[in-house]
């Protein structure tokens, strides 16, 4: 989480289609396609902040699950990202598919782990406003769509099996997004 495993690797491939997309005058574009996009989205995601911040209940059951569901999800994706990144740093894996550790059971567990942050802030926000905040699901509800449909894992999908052949039987045996047992590929 703190060292990403692109690190050293440049521009994301994604960034360069969005560049590339955009061009020309991408700098100016960037503004509002970029820049602007960024500070709204972020607005909307802290709305379980403000609710919180708000509220004046003492801590109750749904503070506790929900600074559990923050633990979970923040140590999730630490341990999924530190697997990926030491799974990238040998280079026996070049071209292989990470499948282990948490990768065995999610081919996203970070974006998962992400998820759950999200969800966890919004159970706090509950109890610490009760049912007058629980206008800030939009918050987790958006975060699980961008992570889901957006720039997560359709968009790191979306040509994967042709670029790595090795990838498609992955996704044939393994959960997109929630961790779950590994199937048995179809013959």
């Amino acid at each position: 989480m703190w060292r990403r495993a692109t690190r050293g690797h440049g521009e994301d491939r994604r960034y360069q289609a969005i560049r590339a997309r955009n061009q020309p005058g991408f700098g100016g574009k960037s503004l509002y396609l970029v820049f602007g996009l960024q500070a709204v989205l972020a607005w909307i995601v802290s709305a379980p902040l403000f609710v919180g911040m708000a509220g004046a209940r003492p801590l109750g059951w749904l503070d506790i699950a929900g600074g559990a569901l923050v633990a979970f999800g923040i140590g999730f994706e630490a341990i999924a990202d530190a697997q990926m990144s030491r799974f990238k740093a040998d280079p026996s894996h070049r071209g292989q598919v990470m499948d282990r550790g948490l990768w065995r059971y999610s081919r996203h567990p970070n974006y998962f782990g992400e998820a759950c942050v999200w969800w966890g802030m919004w159970l706090m926000a509950l109890g610490a406003a009760g049912l007058g905040g629980a206008w800030s699901v939009v918050s987790p509800l958006l975060m699980t769509w961008l992570l889901l449909r957006v720039s997560g894992v359709r968009l790191l999908e979306a040509d994967i099996g042709e670029r790595r052949p090795a990838y498609r039987d992955y996704i044939a045996r393994t959960n997109a997004f929630v961790p779950g047992p590994v199937r048995r590929p179809p013959e």
